[in-house]
């Protein structure tokens, strides 16, 4: 499973490829298997549509996973803000150019 999750990430732009090749491939096989009266301009249109809709679904499922992964696994540090002295604010509207 790590060789493919190594892969994907260094490939990112052949696997999404893959994924739509892979879903007009297959719409376009289950749809002439089946004696549907479409003409063919009509049924790669419709391939092309779910081809798209599962390249959408397995993107949105991989920024979801990245979401996780760099949030919910790794939570970023905080950063302690400290409220600006008035010495500071003085030397920022000295130095502010607007």
């Amino acid at each position: 499973m790590e060789t493919i999750q190594s892969w994907v990430s260094k490939h990112k732009l052949a696997a999404v490829g893959g994924v739509w090749a892979s879903g007009i491939g297959g719409t376009l096989l289950s749809y002439s298997r089946t004696r549907s009266p479409m003409k063919p301009s009509l049924r790669l249109i419709h391939a092309r549509m779910h081809a798209q809709a599962l390249t959408l679904a397995v993107l949105s499922g991989v920024a979801a996973y990245r979401y996780y992964e760099n949030y919910i696994i790794e939570p970023k540090p905080q950063v302690e803000t400290t409220t600006p002295n008035l010495i500071q604010m003085e030397e920022w509207e000295l130095l502010c150019p607007f």
